[in-house]
């Protein structure tokens, strides 16, 4: 596979003028004929297409050419001054194309109900003699009437599907537009020339034979669920706009000793902040004066507000909620953490699942297909059994109408939006459809241990005195001696030592030495904190603390002995402690099905320790960086599909080459650039949130396309026997539309 060129772009552009899965495949083919263009993905849900394009061959009006060709628009972005997407104004721009789509179908379809109504009324009215006893017009006058009322349905209304479907005829193409236009247009012509040149016709074909009313309430049933459809997949792209909306307009920054409101938009790196209690927090920074807790939930999934104080990290669009503080700003504009998981939304949202590609292959030859059915059914009727040409036609008509793949093409890239925002409002974020479809199958799970299973931070476990020392008193010596020490091992005693306020003897002529530990004077006696071997090399008799030695060591934990006057003092533990989250994360994962695994850099002791702490019992230990990618090859070459939960540098390759790759996100940029899905807190539970989801958002979309294939086996068959009225048809077609989108919405309110 070549290396991509420093010249490739990728964009996400709205699409005009799609309606089913048909189209779908034709703008993807249209644009990847463009020389340059190496990827094409349409989705229909979003009503955009992602390209990656070589800049140096290609361009944005030859694309927008080549789209135009096919038959649809492609809404080319206008540069700003600033160069900026609409992005930064918080509104992306499928949405703002989505907005105005909608708005424009719900005029089209009132206009059409207004009229569609009174169409079938008096239609079906004009069939009984009460009726036209009781009007002053004769059977010719009352056609010729509807015929006046349908032509602006058909006109005004009607224009979204004719224009489409002509532009497809000059380049002997068909979609969806092509079906209904073929089968209402047939329909009023058919009517009209009753009306207009009733000479050509039997005289008592005027009197009932007319399709006014079908070909009006086809196109205001179709408009009516093109427009539900185009409500309910705004609210599945609702993640992105709920994200973005987040962030508040305005921030209030110190300047000149003076507290002034600016525009976030004028809001640079290094400005200091005020957040008083209540507000949102504007933007990303790190907190240099004051302390509060912080509600975070909208990144993290997590519910329970994170304390905060100074050196601390906030996120913009977070809620600070008791305490007041200031913070230096550390990343603006697209640097920002709402705008890095809007956008990794927003890819995934356009990507397209492996599972689709079965519905975009059937798409491709399906309106030819039906068009062939459709002739057929009329050559069988009017040749065949000799019916009449008006029910031949309107049994043909009910083949197009009813045939329309609209939720052929919706099933899945519904499912998948509803899927990756959901995920985002709990703090997984998922890179593409692929890695949300791959999830589902994993079997095998891989552990790295310091940072993903742990907590990442030594902290002390276990302290106990010998010869009289009590704890208190072996901590504060230990912590007087590391109190000059920069090892961190010593910060993590002078840290435990602080935490339970303790005061720190002075010291003199400390002495560090590396490796070992660290020598000084404290109230004139000598003492020594350090290694095993650093008490033996000073003959320190440490026979009283063998047993706890032993103890410790067996469960993995570093020792840190502490000596004064010559003798054993006290014993001090201190481990990379297990999260909180992890063993019950692990013991719900087992329940599952799943085989654990710990893979670590660790020593075997202490890698077994805390496995068995977790719950994990398979452990890879003592495992170099650049082995850990060929572990995770030799459990894949057993046929196992293989997660790998990771967070720190050395984790990438192992990562990548995992069928899926978590990264936990407080790792590192590369972990997360290199992982398919990125969990936004420190918590193995988010891993069981990613399957769930995954398994949650693929029965949706197998049942959306279980019932889009269910829905055109039946109903293509009925219309062709004669079985089904097309306003019926439209009815039905209308309403598959509407249950996929609306299926993949429950989504949002699935428990994870």
């Amino acid at each position: 596979m070549n290396k991509p060129s420093h010249h490739i772009e990728t964009l996400t552009l709205p699409v005009e003028g799609m309606t089913c899965a048909s189209c779908v495949a034709r703008v993807e083919k249209s644009l990847k004929k463009v020389d340059g263009v190496e990827i094409a993905n349409v989705n229909l849900a979003t009503e955009a297409v992602t390209l990656s394009f070589d800049a140096t061959k290609t361009s944005l009006n030859l694309l927008a050419k080549a789209v135009e060709s096919a038959g649809y628009k492609l809404a080319v972005p206008q540069k700003s001054s600033e160069g900026s997407h609409s992005q930064r104004q918080g509104q992306a721009p499928e949405e703002s194309h989505q907005e105005k789509s909608y708005r424009q179908l719900k005029r089209e379809f009132l206009f059409s109900l207004v009229l569609a109504v009174p169409i079938m009324l008096i239609n079906m009215l004009s069939m009984t003699e009460w009726f036209m006893s009781h009007i002053p017009l004769s059977m010719q006058e009352v056609n010729t009437l509807l015929l006046i009322l349908t032509t602006p349905v058909m006109i005004v209304s009607g224009k979204r599907f004719f224009k489409p479907a002509w532009k497809l005829a000059q380049h002997f193409a068909a979609d969806m537009n092509t079906l209904v236009a073929v089968g209402t247009g047939t329909a009023f012509f058919y009517s009209a020339a009753i009306v207009l040149f009733p000479q050509w016709f039997p005289s008592e074909t005027n009197l009932h034979d007319v399709y006014f009313d079908s070909a009006a309430v086809i196109i205001a049933l179709i408009l009516m669920g093109k427009m539900l459809e185009a409500r309910a997949k705004h609210k599945a792209s609702d993640s992105i706009k709920l994200l973005l909306g987040l962030q508040p307009k305005t921030a209030r920054i110190i300047k000149d000793q003076k507290q002034i409101e600016i525009s976030i938009a004028e809001v640079a790196v290094g400005d200091v902040i005020v957040v008083r209690p209540g507000e949102r927090i504007p933007i990303d920074g790190v907190i240099l004066k004051g302390n509060s807790s912080v509600d975070e939930s909208m990144v993290s999934g997590e519910s329970i507000p994170v304390e905060k104080t100074i050196g601390d990290k906030v996120i913009g669009g977070t809620i600070n909620k008791n305490g007041s503080f200031e913070f230096r700003t550390a990343a603006v504009g697209a640097d920002t953490v709402i705008a890095h998981i809007a956008k990794l939304v927003e890819e995934a949202q356009g990507s397209k699942a492996p599972i689709q590609h079965l519905a975009d292959n059937i798409a491709s030859v399906f309106v030819p297909v039906v068009m062939v059915i459709a002739l057929a059914a009329f050559g069988v009727w009017y040749f065949v059994l000799g019916v009449g040409f008006a029910a031949a036609l309107m049994n043909a008509i009910a083949v197009l109408v009813i045939a329309c793949p609209c939720a052929l093409g919706l099933a899945t890239p519904t499912a998948i939006m509803v899927g990756t925002g959901r995920g985002a409002s709990l703090g997984v974020l998922i890179k593409n459809a692929e890695s949300l479809e791959r999830a589902h199958k994993i079997n095998t799970i891989v552990f790295d241990k310091t940072g993903t299973i742990t907590s990442g931070t030594p902290s002390v476990t276990d302290i106990q005195g010998f010869n009289g020392a009590d704890e208190q008193a072996v901590l504060r010596l230990a912590a007087s001696l590391e109190n000059k020490s920069e090892h961190p091992l010593g910060e993590t005693i002078v840290r435990e030592a602080k935490k339970r306020s303790l005061v720190l003897d002075e010291t003199d002529s400390f002495q560090s030495r590396t490796g070992f530990g660290v020598e000084a004077t404290v109230n004139g006696q000598k003492a020594a904190v350090g290694s095993e071997k650093m008490m033996r090399d000073a003959s320190i008799d440490i026979t009283p603390a063998s047993g706890a030695i032993l103890r410790f060591s067996e469960q993995g934990k570093t020792l840190i002995l502490v000596a004064a006057g010559g003798k054993i003092f006290g014993i001090i533990a201190v481990a990379d402690t297990l999260h909180p989250a992890s063993k019950d994360a692990a013991t719900e994962l087992k329940e599952m099905g799943f085989e654990l695994v710990l893979l670590t850099g660790d020593k075997t002791r202490t890698a077994h320790a805390i496995a068995a702490q977790a719950g994990i019992e398979h452990v890879f230990a003592e495992v170099l960086p650049q082995e850990k990618a060929a572990k995770i090859k030799e459990l894949q070459k057993q046929g196992k599909i293989v997660a790998m939960v990771g967070d720190g540098m050395n984790d990438a390759p192992s990562l990548a080459q995992a069928d899926v790759g978590i990264a936990v996100g407080t790792g590192t940029d590369i972990a997360m650039e290199t992982a398919d899905i990125t969990l936004m807190k420190s918590d193995l539970r988010g891993v069981l949130r990613a399957i769930r989801l995954s398994r949650q958002t693929m029965r949706t979309i197998k049942q959306n396309l279980f019932w889009a294939f269910v829905y055109n086996s039946i109903g293509i068959p009925l219309a062709a026997m004669g079985m089904l009225n097309p306003m019926f048809a439209a009815g039905a077609m209308a309403l598959s539309s509407v249950s996929v989108v609306t299926n993949s919405l429950r989504l949002r309110g699935v428990r994870l």
